[in-house]
């Protein structure tokens, strides 16, 4: 299957200026290698953001890296991991496949067919790009090992807990209440058809609770809406900051668990039987259902990327997940509807 894509041009960052847009170099697909050009990728807003500040710490460089990053923490570094594209050379069995691969933002690039997942026909290639993030979330309510019974919290909403809360509803069919400062993430809510509550108006009494805002205030919130011998997972990562708790107030009475829910390990209870492969294959198939449409908050062109990046960071209110559109590639693919029902 040959290609006449010889060039490519990749987005790094390089703290603590804003991110540049280099050429890459390209080769020629080997036994086994596919070449992918990119349609759509995503911005991972939060960690993203850390790793254009210089923000990770260097305990965490080698934890941090992406799979097919280049450079080193804290920069310059080729940074991402939420890829869609169409295979253009590579075994016949590909060909014209669309694929999601954990790779940087950049127009084309070579890896092992094995780093790829077919996209599901089900599955529109705008929206492909939630994959990684829904494998976050999947993990998580794996790590929670949730029941019918059980109540549970999502605090934060955004993609990640947006999804969190969609799963805990729509699979587990556990009492599910998402919760956020900022009311007008209350229409997303409305949309994926999830009770949202602020803060100041949330339940009590939880017995799973999953914290995923970002922010000293949302783990605290956490800890005082939490049920006796509750579970307390957490999605944030804070980088190189330190976090301030009250575990002097309800946490030893209550005899609360807080616990870390992280996407590099298959959650305990499923590893000897699902790869991470089998997971993100798993996470692209369970993005059939439209209404997931609604956490794409907005779409810019590769070209603009290293404004886009600095705009988030410095102003990131109201912002889901930001998709990247590669030019004649994404155009050629319908992106569904992101209205709100």
């Amino acid at each position: 299957m040959p290609s006449a894509i010889s060039s490519a041009r990749a987005f790094w960052a390089d703290p603590p200026d804003p991110g540049v847009i280099r050429a890459a170099p390209l080769d020629a697909p080997g036994n086994g290698e596919v070449l992918v050009q990119t349609i759509y990728s995503a911005i991972s807003r939060g960690t993203e953001s850390l790793v254009h500040l210089g923000r990770v710490p260097p305990s965490q460089y080698e934890t941090m890296r992406a799979p097919f990053q280049d450079g080193a923490f804290p920069g310059p570094v080729k940074y991402g991991y939420a890829n869609v594209g169409r295979v253009v050379s590579g075994p016949d069995a590909m060909a014209r496949k669309t694929v999601f691969c954990l790779f940087p933002h950049q127009t084309a690039y070579v890896v092992p067919q094995a780093a790829t997942i077919v996209v599901p026909d089900a599955v529109p290639a705008a929206r492909a790009v939630l994959a990684a993030n829904m494998e976050t979330a999947l993990n998580a309510v794996w790590d929670g090992a949730l029941g019918q019974s059980d109540r549970v919290a999502v605090i934060g909403a955004g993609v990640i807990g947006c999804l969190i809360a969609y799963l805990t509803d729509r699979v587990c069919g556990a009492e599910v209440q998402l919760i956020d400062i900022d009311s007008a993430r209350g229409d997303v809510a409305g949309a994926l058809d999830l009770e949202f509550r602020v803060p100041e108006e949330a339940g009590r009494d939880f017995t799973r609770v999953f914290h995923a805002s970002g922010s000293d205030d949302g783990l605290r919130t956490a800890l005082s809406i939490a049920g006796f011998e509750a579970e307390i997972i957490e999605m944030s990562w804070f980088g190189d900051r330190a976090v301030a708790l009250p575990l002097g107030e309800h946490f030893h009475s209550r005899r609360l668990t807080i616990r870390s829910s992280q996407v590099g390990h298959v959650a305990r209870a499923y590893r000897d039987e699902w790869t991470r492969r089998d997971r993100l294959a798993h996470a692209l198939s369970l993005l059939s259902d439209p209404v997931l449409d609604v956490l794409i908050s907005g779409e810019s062109s590769f070209d603009d990327l290293p404004d886009v990046m600095t705009g988030l960071i410095t102003n990131p209110h109201g912002v889901l997940c930001h998709r990247i559109a590669y030019g004649p590639a994404a155009s050629q693919c319908d992106t569904p509807s992101r209205q709100l029902r």
